[in-house]
């Protein structure tokens, strides 16, 4: 289902485009709520600043694949 306002068309969010907070990210990543605040500054994690920062559950994946330690060697 869309809608239209304003000129815009609004999609629903998907579980994938779900809003957290900055204490939402940090208290699944285990670290502190200014360490989420720097990986923003530092450009490290996407986020968009809607009064507060807000980080999309598909950003905060792709910046854990982004840290990981795992190799994707092609053989």
């Amino acid at each position: 289902m869309t809608i239209k306002y304003s000129g815009y068309i609004i999609k629903p969010m998907t579980t994938k485009d779900k809003l957290l907070t900055i204490k939402e990210v940090a208290e699944f990543l285990r670290v502190s709520e200014r360490s989420v605040t720097r990986y923003i500054e530092a450009g490290r994690l996407k986020a968009s600043k809607v009064g507060w920062w807000r980080i999309k559950q598909s950003d905060l994946d792709d910046f854990l694949k982004k840290t990981s330690n795992v190799n994707n060697k092609k053989r």
